[in-house]
């Protein structure tokens, strides 16, 4: 387990190796421990002033490290792992990071104008199938104070989506053979993004949200005129509970139509509108319909929900922000500056992401041997934390996912469905608790 860190980061080209070496046992220590604090994650307060020393590099005139240098082998390694899949979907959003409160420069505000904090968008990468693969990029920036005339200076910030585009773009052209579908959510339904990524030839797709009800050339509105096409068909799913919202059945009519719309310059851009509308939805809930724009063609039932499906993924980058910020607990962070928190956020990025990936491989590959990921002092010590008596041979990366889940709160009953990131986390974090006093017992008693 604990080499995932050096593959994650021992690429990384700091200029001097032993912060490289730094790097790698620091995302070590933060795995092991998501939800501690800095000191809480390291072993002692030699290993705690050598973290806060790597953070001050930052700010450093000499140094100058950035989190952009500290999250490159990450990416590196992300698009390795895109090389393995046919198609990817690269989900697009942006989170508030809140530190009011905090005494850390730099800082602007969030959306309440009173509040102090900074803003991550990620482009999050993951398979059809929501095993994450890693992230791709970042943009992590606070924003100006609103002027005397109540405007805010600086780069317009809906130039991110544009650029994320541009960036999985860049992307897509040096792995010819995988197919990358740029995704977001209401924010990116813009002219200009679909401008952007006609003048670059459409190296990747892209697949957003539909948040205007435009009007037509010919006269109507968009999303009228698609639903009084002819329905493709129906489609039916399970939609999970999410915080107060239990999970439960839906059943949608699929409408698909190929239109022209207005690029905003005096020119059309022909684009496919999908509209996923529910049926027969119960008593005082909120229907749910999805109303969705692509380049891509959707002339029959099977290309409609195939891109139906691409959008309930979208879901992913929703836990990664959770386990980023309630896991990690981000949030708290208190490193003084702006430069150090970006860099601790780029070690962090990566570690949610890891908690991410094991939930989603013990689902989606059940099967594979838990020694794939696991030492054999992890597997064993999660049976033995239990006062269970570990089996004789390794089992299945779905068992052991389970057994650290219920280390964490996690009941395992038929009902509860399978862990989720939290129960993880929480028994993970005992669980490498007792392997290291295991290891610590054995290095004494064989002196």
């Amino acid at each position: 387990m604990d080499n995932w860190a050096a593959e994650e980061f021992g690429g990384a080209e700091l200029g001097d190796g032993r912060l490289t070496k730094r790097l790698i046992m620091l995302a070590s220590d933060f795995a092991d421990k998501p939800t501690a604090s800095i000191p809480g994650a390291c072993s002692g307060w030699a290993e705690t002033q050598a973290a806060y020393r790597f953070f001050d590099q930052a700010s450093d005139k000499k140094q100058s490290l950035g989190w952009e240098d500290v999250l490159a082998p990450h990416m590196a390694c992300t698009l390795a792992r895109i090389r393995q899949h046919a198609v990817v979907l690269c989900l697009q959003d942006t989170t508030e990071l809140d530190f009011n409160g905090q005494s850390i420069e730099g800082l602007g505000p969030l959306s309440d104008e009173a509040q102090r904090g900074l803003y991550l968008h990620p482009p999050y990468v993951v398979t059809p199938e929501r095993e994450p693969l890693g992230v791709l990029d970042a943009w992590i920036w606070a924003r100006e104070f609103k002027d005397a005339d109540g405007n805010r200076p600086g780069i317009l910030e809906s130039t991110r989506w544009i650029e994320g585009y541009e960036r999985v773009g860049e992307a897509a052209v040096t792995i010819p053979e995988t197919r990358f579908i740029y995704m977001a959510d209401r924010e990116s339904d813009m002219a200009r993004l679909m401008q952007r990524a006609h003048a670059l030839k459409m190296p990747a797709d892209w697949l957003v949200r539909s948040k205007h009800n435009r009007c037509l050339p010919e006269g109507g509105k968009l999303w009228a005129k698609v639903r009084s096409s002819k329905a493709l068909g129906e489609i039916e799913f399970t939609l999970p509970g999410r915080g107060k919202q239990a999970a439960r059945h839906v059943r949608q009519k699929l409408f698909a139509c190929r239109v022209e719309l207005p690029d905003g310059q005096g020119g059309l851009l022909s684009v496919t509108c999908v509209i996923a509308q529910e049926i027969a939805p119960p008593k005082g809930v909120k229907p749910i319909e999805w109303r969705l724009l692509t380049n891509r063609e959707a002339n029959t039932f099977e290309e409609a929900v195939t891109l139906i499906d691409w959008y309930r993924v979208r879901w992913e980058i929703e836990i990664f922000f959770n386990v980023l910020k309630n896991g990690c607990r981000v949030e708290a962070l208190q490193l003084g500056h702006i430069d150090k928190i970006e860099l601790a956020l780029a070690i962090y990025m990566v570690v949610a992401w890891r908690l991410a990936r094991l939930v989603r491989l013990g689902r989606t590959h059940p099967d594979l041997s838990a020694c794939e990921l696991f030492s054999e002092e992890e597997w064993k010590g999660a049976y033995i934390l239990a006062e269970k008596e570990p089996p004789s041979t390794p089992p299945s990366l779905r068992q052991m996912i389970r057994q650290i889940a219920m280390l964490g709160g996690f009941l395992g009953r038929k009902c509860d469905g399978e862990p989720g990131v939290k129960a993880l986390w929480l028994g993970f974090a005992r669980l490498r608790d007792f392997v290291r006093g295991v290891q610590h017992m054995q290095a004494i008693y064989a002196k």
